[in-house]
């Protein structure tokens, strides 16, 4: 392990399998190095679940179901605020094991557990809104309905905020009474592995999992007849291969995929607010590694020149990559050797096909950060549809510039591509705010603003975003099943 000690001592102390209440090696002894992103040093090697390995974690949460199914309302909320207070009290710490494993900066991953500690708190609070109707159809008869938890849920969280989605993604269906198995994503599972020793003992054994490892345990979790949902936040084509292995089953399934998304700017927006939001939805603070960053942006062509340099200056002076473990920085590297490759193979499609580049572009050349896997922060200009970067996600931190003049032809191109996650419009005119969002097909749309997630409200894609809400009542029901009942008075 190359790390100073006080960031080894903040990592976790089990790197095995975690099910039933304990930990487990995996049956074939298989381990994995994780690699420090900011140094491409290993870190510490992590168990692999084989196809075995899964199936006895499936069948100790299946076994564990009926007991939490039954267990009354209340004490279901008492054990996810008690999950929530750990998070918050153990904040700093997950937040440094994030920023060791996925090189997002330390000072940006604090807020993680604090955003899974209020998701825990409101399913929580939520609870009491799982509840059927009854319906008045014959007067000789008695018609309701009830809602009952699923069973077993397997959810399958990205490695750009893992403690954060591992954390949050298990609290609506914990609330409705179903068992999760949360699968670590490969290239930084040791968030997840800390949660699970914070949380050991807040549950029922079976009744909260965490397994790590790579494709055939996500295969495995995704077929088995036992697994009655299971749930993604991840590429599209992993959403796709999710999908065909769940029809075999008939199960269920919530997607979180990618996005390719748009910001629009008309002349009338404040100047100050489009500037800083652009650069803020880029989330170039974890180098572009988010599905909901707003990576294409549509400049008029009256505000066009001075905007995107405004930008340029801004991301400059605001973003420059960075020790992600030190709290100064703003900026971290790509998660993994192949995602840096990905990226730059990007930068160099643009400007073959013509994109002009106004900023970035290369890797940093500071001695402190050879070894990493850190790309400066991009800007494209002059960008067409038809080049690589206007219509693949990148993932990486990678801005592409729009100049538009035409309004029919700006909204063919914004909904020119096969995603449809979040959008962003721009505009102090409240008629044309509401005219655009309704002419841009994504599943969340920001007026004057980018970025920010509301507890409450429903987030999800359309398109090959995704399909299912998150973070709102509705994901909450999405976990339960709706059942009819008759009774002959």
């Amino acid at each position: 392990m190359h790390l100073p000690a006080h960031l080894a001592d903040c990592l976790p102390s089990h790197l095995d399998l975690y099910y039933d209440g304990r930990w487990a090696a995996p049956i074939d002894a298989l381990y994995q190095e994780t690699i420090n992103p900011a140094t491409g040093a290993p870190i510490v090697a992590v168990a692999q679940a084989g196809a075995r390995d899964t199936e006895v974690a499936i069948e100790a949460a299946h076994r564990a179901f009926p007991a939490w199914k039954a267990l009354a309302q209340a004490e279901r909320a008492a054990c996810l605020r008690k999950a929530a207070g750990i998070l918050r009290a153990n904040a700093q710490t997950l937040a440094l094991v994030d920023a060791i494993d996925t090189g997002n900066p330390v000072a940006e991953m604090l807020s993680d557990a604090h955003v899974a500690a209020s998701s825990l708190e409101y399913f929580a609070g939520l609870i009491p809104m799982i509840k059927g109707d009854t319906i008045p159809v014959a007067e000789d008869s008695l018609h309701y309905t009830v809602r009952e938890p699923l069973g077993v849920v397997a959810r399958i969280v990205a490695y750009n905020h893992p403690l954060m989605f591992a954390a949050a993604k298990i609290a609506a269906p914990l609330a409705a009474g179903n068992t999760v198995i949360v699968k670590a994503p490969d290239q930084a599972p040791l968030a997840c592995l800390k949660l699970a020793e914070l949380l050991d003992g807040v549950f029922p054994p079976g009744v909260f999992n965490v397994l790590t490892g790579s494709r055939e345990c996500g295969q495995v979790l995704a077929s088995h007849p036992l697994v009655k949902k299971v749930t993604l936040i991840g590429s599209v084509a992993t959403g796709k291969a999710i999908l065909r292995s769940a029809a075999e089953t008939l199960k269920p399934a919530l997607l979180e995929l990618g996005g390719k998304n748009a910001l629009v700017a008309y002349p009338d927006a404040d100047m100050d607010a489009l500037v800083a939001g652009a650069v803020r939805g880029m989330n170039f603070t974890w180098a572009g590694q988010s599905c909901g960053s707003t990576s294409r942006v549509f400049l008029h062509e009256s505000i066009h020149d001075e905007v995107l340099a405004r930008i340029a200056e801004r991301v400059a002076m605001m973003h420059r990559p960075s020790d992600p473990t030190d709290p100064a920085t703003t900026m971290g590297p790509l998660v993994s050797r192949a995602q840096c490759d990905r990226v730059l193979s990007f930068i160099a499609s643009a400007g073959e096909e013509g994109a002009r580049l106004v900023l970035g572009g290369v890797q940093p050349d500071e001695p402190a950060l050879r070894g990493g896997y850190y790309v400066q922060p991009t800007i494209f200009a002059d960008v067409q549809p038809h080049m690589r970067i206007a219509r693949e996600e990148i993932f990486g931190p990678v801005m592409s510039v729009f100049r538009w003049s035409d309004e029919e032809e700006l909204f063919r191109q914004v909904n020119g591509t096969e995603f449809g996650l979040t959008a962003s419009v721009w505009t102090r005119d409240l008629k044309r705010a509401h005219q655009a969002v309704r002419r841009i097909d994504a599943g969340f749309v920001w007026v004057n603003q980018t970025g920010r997630h509301y507890l409450g409200v429903p987030f999800g894609g359309s398109k090959h975003s995704g399909m299912g809400r998150e973070e709102c009542l509705e994901e909450l029901l999405d976990f339960t099943e709706l059942k009819s009942i008759n009774i002959q008075l």
